[in-house]
């Protein structure tokens, strides 16, 4: 079965004013969503796997406070972007640097959460005289420095590797059914098992608009980043000089910690800052503040 004869997902409420859309390599159509202050520091953010630029969303109080301007693109094969099936992490800085152009911006600093984590390093690495520094929060580190990882983790990996297709639908039935269920069922994915209550309302919101627009035009875009990020990429970035900064919670069942201490070991500028009692969810939320705050 082709994606194109997959039923489509209901796409959530946006705030179509801060969309814009660029084109990128092949003329394949980028859209991105602006936070924060209008006239503020550039900073890239970079969403999970599955996720939008929706989930910037969360960061623009904070943004415009910290006088921050986030550029939140969706990620080739996520939300209003096109698909890209041929791309690798190398290709991070292209599509990150097509932003910036349409944004009128020369350099950034760039922030990745979850699966964005390994795409903010590569866009550091790979456009290096655009972005000025580096925030990864509880992202995976390369594949040869875990030593353990979650079961789901594991068997989503290796259905991207395998039957990426099968992964693809099962995303979409997971979509169609968040559209239509309580926030819930998509914020239980990201938070240990008795921190969902502890999420308020309007989060909860945001993180299933989020998780339903990923998928509104595609499904591929997820199982092929669960495969892109589990291939082998710690040469990409152990040669970054840049300042890299690390937030991880202690909790977080989704990443663990462990391989993110190793991760950071090997750059030569990076400082991990841990959260003793956050899952993978909360450390999103309790970083925003002290991240911005560095670009403020």
């Amino acid at each position: 079965m082709t994606e194109r004869a997959l039923a489509p997902v209901r796409r959530p409420d946006t705030d179509d004013t801060r969309t814009r859309t660029t084109t990128i390599t092949g003329d394949r159509t980028l859209a991105y969503a602006e936070y924060g202050a209008s006239d503020g520091v550039p900073v890239v953010f970079l969403h999970g796997t599955p996720g939008s630029r929706l989930l910037g969303s969360l960061f623009h109080d904070e943004a415009q406070r910290a006088g921050v301007r986030l550029l939140a693109p969706d990620r080739p094969g996520f939300g209003r972007s096109s698909t890209w099936p041929t791309r690798t992490l190398s290709d991070t800085g292209s599509f990150v640097g097509a932003v910036l152009d349409d944004a009128g911006v020369s350099a950034a600093g760039v922030v990745g959460f979850s699966g964005g984590g390994p795409h903010a390093l590569a866009a550091a690495s790979t456009l290096e005289d655009r972005i000025l520094e580096t925030d990864v929060i509880a992202g995976p580190a390369p594949p040869a420095l875990r030593t353990e990882a979650p079961l789901v983790q594991r068997t989503l990996s290796a259905l991207a590797a395998h039957f990426p297709t099968a992964l693809s639908m099962l995303f979409g039935v997971q979509a169609g059914l968040a559209a239509r269920l309580d926030p819930s069922f998509v914020v239980d994915q990201y938070t240990a098992e008795d921190a969902t209550d502890a999420v308020p309302d309007d989060v909860a919101a945001v993180v299933q608009r989020d998780f339903v627009e990923a998928f509104s035009e595609h499904r591929r875009g997820a199982a092929h980043e669960f495969h892109l990020v589990d291939r082998p990429w710690v040469e990409l970035v152990e040669t970054l000089d840049g300042p890299v900064r690390f937030w991880h919670g202690v909790r977080d069942t989704n990443v663990p910690v462990a391989g993110t201490r190793r991760l950071c070991d090997r750059l030569p500028d990076a400082r991990l800052t841990t959260f003793e009692e956050a899952d993978h969810l909360q450390t999103l939320l309790r970083s925003r503040f002290p991240v911005l705050d560095h670009y403020s």
